[in-house]
């Protein structure tokens, strides 16, 4: 069952054409990639499926909403952007405590589970500023978390971050799939490989390919993810 359509999505900033009218579809319980470098429109799509962004032209359909219905939408979803999202002077009890007040949900055993599956007990009663990035990242994510939603959008989950905090959030996260649709934007072709179901390849505004990873590599006619990768997102032009 499909949880997002994406209809012939644009966007434009003066000048700049940041999506040309992207068309996919997401499966309820999915882990869906969005694969490309940066300018790619990766987070511009985020952002106009969870209502941080207007479109330009086109149409989704989130959750069986419109994006006309955007006020739906967002009691069903959830982001954890870039940058992370957490008050830095909160320990980090306070803050799943005060993001799951906004949400108005009361269910610690939920909130344990929360706490569990991100292995925060020994830090609950640290501040945020004083964590390392990895572990405001983690944070960052288990505050989306705790509204329950049905969708989540992580975008660039594990920018910036060491190798050992990358791999420590890939773990945390593949615990979540099949649990909730998760959309995942990332630069990085291994963070892909091993997390997502199927993924979507853009450059430029524009959707490429789309497929599991070696449905991508039979299109490409490559062994590599990495040269199906260079070969697709490298053919477009200005």
């Amino acid at each position: 069952m499909e949880i997002i359509q994406v209809n012939k999505i644009s966007k434009n900033y003066k000048t700049v054409k940041a999506l040309d009218e992207v068309s996919l579809s997401i499966s309820e319980g999915e882990l869906f990639g969005l694969l490309g470098v940066n300018g790619a429109g990766k987070t511009t799509l985020i952002r106009i499926l969870s209502g941080l962004a207007k479109e330009s032209g086109g149409d989704a359909i989130v959750g069986g909403y419109s994006l006309k219905q955007i006020d739906e939408i967002k009691k069903i979803i959830d982001v954890s952007p870039q940058e992370t999202s957490v008050a830095m002077n909160l320990t980090v009890k306070e803050n799943l405590e005060f993001f799951a007040s906004l949400y108005d949900i009361d269910d610690k055993e939920y909130f344990d589970s929360i706490v569990s599956s991100f292995s925060l007990k020994d830090v609950l009663s640290k501040r945020a500023k004083t964590l390392s990035g990895g572990w405001q990242r983690r944070l960052s994510i288990a505050v989306a978390l705790i509204s329950k939603p049905k969708i989540i959008f992580l975008d660039e989950p594990t920018l910036g971050l060491d190798v050992l905090a990358r791999r420590e959030l890939w773990k945390i996260i593949k615990s979540l799939k099949g649990k909730m649709t998760i959309v995942l934007t990332s630069h990085y072709l291994e963070e892909i490989e091993a997390l997502c179901d199927r993924v979507a390849i853009m450059a430029k505004g524009h959707l490429l390919d789309i497929g599991t990873i070696e449905e991508i590599k039979k299109h490409a006619n490559e062994t590599s993810f990495e040269e199906a990768f260079v070969k697709i997102a490298g053919g477009i032009v200005e």
